[in-house]
């Protein structure tokens, strides 16, 4: 399933928390009715695309419903379906001007009462004595591109039967014992029932709503006033917790991106696109949290600074890939001074000459408002950090400078122009095209550059918004090559707006670079492209149902610092010859080949033997590609995937906390072989210019 790519507190999943109390009788409110009314001339009047509220959006909008409720199509029948289409199929947007939200709610009742039954069904199938056959030669399809709603509950007992033995097969490779196992599935079916219970009006017309919103486009939010609370909360730089961004993806809780320099990202287990099963409080037992809503995971997670939460999560890479696994971090604080840019150098060896290339790693787009507005000259920025750090580079006679935006969600839109402002000629950095169609130039760089030397962007899937903007003005302006895999892709401006109750998320504006091409949906195409390390696919506006389109406007003349395109092929052509017998680099192809392929299984055994042997021979070809490397690099192969675990512990003991990295300590280039491989094309590009410092060179040898 194409992952939704929502921040972690703008989602809601399938049930809600807090104290068990007699229900209010789920039915929509005046209150509701105010608040949709209101809501639905903003979208007309102020949203960036202008969508009729007719027949054809109905549709979507009964479509969008169903699979916000039942997303993988587990519980609702076929027969559901059509009655809901005949009913409502070509009506919603009519009761809705009306202010009738009946639909929302006899559809969820229906959904709830199914989900009931369902779930009390599992638990009835776990009490059995011998509920499943694990020498069976059965398997399940897993294929997300495979659901479909069936047509009989005989069908739908069987998918479950499946689904519920998949469950107890994997606990069981997880080393739990079977009634432990038993145990916990019947905990979590519990849990889930309790939660459905739960849900009250404000859910229902939440998701109701959001349904709705996100026909516009995926960052089109509506936020109760119980979201909201949360938003505020995650977007208060006090936020306690462990710095990471999730998702909802089916009945999983999955890891988006870590906030740079917080809890989880210093700690250094979690990853981007690990799923989380479960999480404990200090040494308390690990609360399982499949199935449940998004922002209650999140508020078990969250927690006082200096306390220790513990994660049961699916690694999504590596040699633990598909095997759980307990880590432990300890809460604190996102500090604003701690996602700072940070600089290295790094020495590389070409033409019998060793150039020095300086590293800026700039993790977020960031500033101290608060210190800015009150006029305090030594307030904090990017472009400020950046400043310091191109002048002390300077200073140590580097031969180019990387600009490193890899994992780099975005931020402060002043900062990406001001920033850009230090390596680019006077003119316009970003165009801003408004709902009605008004267009902005006023972002410009003003002054002279202040780094004029060779210059690279280092980009990747997950840079996003402001880095989209900096890469394609540096791009457009001729100034640098940008170079690793095609980014994000968010190229659009959200507003917050008050409504009667909650509020609206909405998108008023969107991102043209100064060639005229968005960065919405197509994100900015590197001259020199890297193997990926996240799923295209699952990752990126372009994966979003209903992400608005990428277009183009009239371009600005701009004076061009250089034209790279006559050096691509041969930069290409080098790159390729290089990386060829890079054992690095070529371990890093090989893994993410052997993971394309893993994510490429459609079903899985259901035999438990069939998957233990899964797992050994997962670990037996991790251990290949790890001597493969070893061998090329003249190092002694492992013998055993034991001598390998020894070197390489694939977990801490589940009470000890994971030592942080230090601060200051650099990541080994071979650990890094894109940053290695992007400062070989950046020195290559130097010779091919002839801008080569070869005085420079010979100079510092002689110091």
């Amino acid at each position: 399933m194409k992952l939704k790519l929502l921040s972690c507190l703008l989602l809601i999943c399938l049930s809600c928390t807090g104290v068990w109390a007699a229900p209010e009788p789920l039915a929509f409110t005046d209150k509701q009715v105010e608040t949709t009314l209101e809501l639905l001339e903003k979208l007309g009047a102020k949203h960036y695309s202008t969508i009729p509220v007719d027949d054809s959006l109905s549709r979507d909008f009964l479509s969008n419903y169903l699979d916000s409720l039942d997303p993988s199509r587990i519980y609702l029948l076929q027969s559901h379906i059509d009655k809901y289409n005949r009913k409502w199929d070509a009506g919603l947007d009519d009761l809705m001007k009306q202010g009738d939200l009946s639909p929302a709610f006899v559809i969820f009742k229906d959904y709830q009462q199914r989900v009931l039954k369902r779930l009390e069904k599992n638990i009835a199938l776990l009490e059995k004595p011998e509920p499943f056959d694990l020498t069976t030669d059965e398997t399940m399809v897993i294929d997300p591109d495979a659901k479909q709603w069936l047509s009989t509950d005989k069908e739908l007992d069987d998918l479950w039967r499946k689904r519920v033995q998949d469950s107890y097969v994997r606990l069981l490779v997880a080393d739990k014992e079977p009634d432990d196992a038993k145990t916990l599935l019947v905990k979590r079916y519990k849990n889930q029932i309790k939660r459905i219970k739960d849900m009250d009006s404000e859910d229902v017309y939440q998701l109701y709503m959001n349904a709705f919103t996100t026909l516009y486009d995926p960052h089109t939010t509506y936020f109760s006033p119980r979201q909201l609370e949360n938003f505020n909360i995650s977007m208060s730089l006090s936020l306690e917790g462990i710095g990471a961004v999730l998702q909802t993806d089916d009945e999983s809780t999955k890891v988006v991106r870590l906030v740079p320099a917080g809890p989880a990202d210093k700690q250094g287990e979690l990853a981007p696109q690990d799923v989380i099963v479960g999480v404990g409080q200090e040494d308390e037992d690990i609360q399982d949290v499949v199935g449940w809503r998004l922002d209650d995971v999140v508020d078990l997670i969250r927690g006082s600074k200096g306390t220790k939460v513990r994660l049961e999560i699916i690694p999504a890479k590596g040699e633990s890939a598909g095997v759980n696994k307990v880590i432990s971090i300890i809460r604190d604080e996102v500090k604003l001074e701690e996602q700072a840019a940070k600089s290295r150098i790094i020495d590389l060896e070409e033409d019998d000459k060793t150039f020095r290339v300086g590293v800026i790693d700039i993790p977020a787009f960031y500033i101290d408002f608060d210190a800015f507005n009150k006029r305090d000259p030594n307030f904090k920025s990017t472009t400020r950090d950046v400043t310091k750090l191109v002048k002390e580079l300077q200073a140590q006679k580097v031969d180019g400078i990387i600009i490193d935006l890899r994992n780099n969600g975005g931020g402060s839109l002043h900062e990406a122009t001001t920033l850009t402002d230090l390596f680019i000629n006077p003119g316009p950095v970003v165009q801003i095209r408004y709902a009605n169609q008004m267009i902005s130039r006023q972002n410009r760089s003003r002054s002279a550059p202040l780094y004029d030397g060779p210059l690279l962007v280092l980009i990747n899937r997950l840079s996003a918004s402001a880095s989209e903007i900096f890469a394609g003005a540096i791009q457009d302006y001729g100034r640098g090559l940008v170079v690793g895999t095609q980014t994000f892709g968010k190229g659009t401006v959200q507003a917050l707006l008050p409504l009667p109750e909650g509020q609206l998320k909405l998108t008023e504006s969107k991102f043209y670079r100064v060639s005229g091409e968005s960065t919405q949906h197509r994100g900015v195409l590197p001259d020199i492209g890297f193997p990926s390390l996240y799923n295209i696919d699952e990752i990126g506006e372009s994966s979003e149902k209903h992400a608005l389109p990428w277009d183009k406007i009239h371009g600005i003349p701009v004076s061009r610092h250089q034209n790279f395109q006559p050096h691509v092929p041969r930069l290409k052509s080098l790159h390729e010859q290089r990386i060829a017998n890079d054992p690095d680099f070529k371990y890093l192809v090989d893994e993410l080949a052997y993971r394309k392929e893993r994510m490429s299984i459609k079903e899985v055994s259901l035999n438990l033997e069939a998957r233990l042997q899964e797992i050994k021979d997962g670990e037996n070809a991790m251990l290949a590609l790890e001597n493969k490397r070893r061998t090329a690099k003249g190092l002694e192969p492992y013998p055993t995937v034991e001598d390998w675990k020894k070197d390489n512990p694939l977990e801490d003991d589940e009470d000890e906390v994971a030592e942080e990295k230090p601060e200051d300590e650099e990541i080994p280039l071979e650990d890094d072989p894109l940053l290695k491989e992007a400062g070989l094309i950046l020195v290559d590009e130097i010779l091919l210019s002839n801008t080569a410092p070869a005085m420079v060179v010979e100079a510092r040898e002689k110091q």
